[in-house]
């Protein structure tokens, strides 16, 4: 869902600054009209920045999108996402862009010689003081080829795909290269922290900002009432899984896990919350999987939902699964452990941090026998809802970025002092 926002000030929000800072944001996941559920996370954190700074967004749109589930690859003449449209009142650029198939770790030297131009351009009307990156790569790596040829600081959050890219020889010195060159670097979680600095990055530009959650939405409902809203038994044993329809998210897992339960005679039920991911095609196996298992009447796919029926949906199960084999800091457990859910979830990522102090329990990735085993249990547990949502709910878009926002006035002033030298 694309959730429009201004600058104005509002309620629980950090007033508006005349802070001369302006910001130019580069992302390929921000959320656009033809992907509305794609980096919601990108878009909430950029919402909050955009009270306390001057911001434009470049969110580059594929002409070609090879793993399109959906089979609309080629996107030439479309329509459905603007090349410049306003989120609010902040400017959002898509500029169209090719990459050939299988670039790999090539991909973001593509991204920089066809923006190279157009960013020029816009500097020219946008003096922005400081380019700001999403994702090492292949943002990244892009965004400090494009920093170094416009002489302007840059930062890169990391948020969990880096470690995948780096493994490539090209991919890891592309990689390195721009950590070490960053302004900044932003991990989402301390494991990132520490493959930045193994990496190169200097260990006193580095930081840990942990993804916020949007508390005006994530909140615990009443369990009956929710399960009454979505057609859920009241007595019924509830799981909920959410993510991308991608074989990543590890989905199949969580139904081989329930089979396993049912046998066993633990007989629960699974809501599947997600739509199609830019991945390559997985919800036909999905389905397959569930009809050859027979859980038909087991399974529900929701599909992609708005951020109030998440969290209904998340008030409403006794557990929230994620078994991924991927991540940085997953923002639907953060989301299900502000709804109070607990959590049960694969070693991948932050987990080990969110699911500290009892939120949760925390299984190998891949290991069928633990996640069932850890599914068993959880139900089995009398578990502090209330608790798990306020740790959860502690941590705010609005303290992200203002996290942010001092970092970044810190290297402009710097370099700025610099000059002055």
């Amino acid at each position: 869902m694309i959730e429009a926002f201004s600058t104005r000030e509002g309620a629980g929000k950090p007033a508006a600054t005349k802070s001369r800072l302006r910001v130019l944001s580069l992302s390929l996941l921000y959320p656009n009209p033809a992907q509305p559920n794609q980096g919601v996370f990108i878009q909430r954190r950029l919402k909050h920045l955009a009270h306390m700074v001057e911001l434009q967004i470049v969110s580059p749109f594929a002409l070609v999108q090879y793993g399109n589930p959906r089979g609309q690859r080629l996107r030439i003449g479309k329509t459905t996402c603007p090349v410049r449209r306003q989120d609010g009142k902040v400017a959002v650029l898509h500029p169209r862009w090719f990459y050939p198939p299988f670039s790999g770790s090539l991909t973001a030297f593509w991204l920089f010689a066809q923006l190279l131009y157009r960013i020029r351009r816009l500097r020219q009307n946008f003096a922005f003081d400081i380019l700001d990156a999403h994702f090492g790569f292949p943002d990244g790596v892009a965004g400090s080829l494009l920093a170094s040829a416009l002489n302007i600081p840059f930062t890169i959050t990391l948020r969990g795909n880096e470690p995948k890219h780096s493994r490539s020889r090209l991919g890891r010195i592309s990689l390195a290269l721009a950590l070490r060159k960053a302004s900044r670097v932003f991990a989402v979680s301390e494991t990132l922290r520490t493959f930045a600095i193994e990496m190169g990055a200097p260990a006193d530009k580095v930081r840990t900002i942990p993804n916020g959650v949007e508390g005006t939405i994530f909140w615990p409902r009443e369990k009956q009432q929710c399960r009454a809203k979505h057609g859920i038994p009241p007595e019924a044993r509830v799981i909920v899984s959410a993510g991308a329809l991608v074989e990543r998210k590890g989905h199949h897992r969580v139904i081989e896990a329930l089979k396993t339960l049912a046998a066993e005679g633990l007989p629960a039920q699974l809501l599947i919350v997600g739509g199609p991911g830019p991945e390559g095609a997985y919800e036909t196996e999905l389905h397959s999987l569930v009809t050859s298992l027979d859980l038909e009447d087991r399974v529900r796919f929701c599909g992609p939902v708005d951020g109030d029926t998440m969290a209904e949906l998340m008030s409403a199960a006794d557990i929230f699964c994620l078994a991924s084999t991927n991540e940085g800091w997953p923002n639907v457990v953060h989301e299900a452990l502000a709804c109070g859910a607990p959590v049960v979830a694969t070693r991948v990522g932050a987990i080990p941090e969110m699911l500290a102090s009892g939120r949760g329990l925390i299984v190998p990735v891949n290991d069928p026998f633990q996640l069932k085993e850890a599914l068993a249990l959880a139900f089995q547990m009398n578990w502090d809802r209330a608790a798990a949502s306020a740790w959860a709910r502690a941590r705010s878009w609005e303290e992200v970025a203002a996290e942010l926002y001092h970092e970044m006035e810190m290297i402009v002033q710097s370099r700025a002092n610099r000059k002055t030298a």
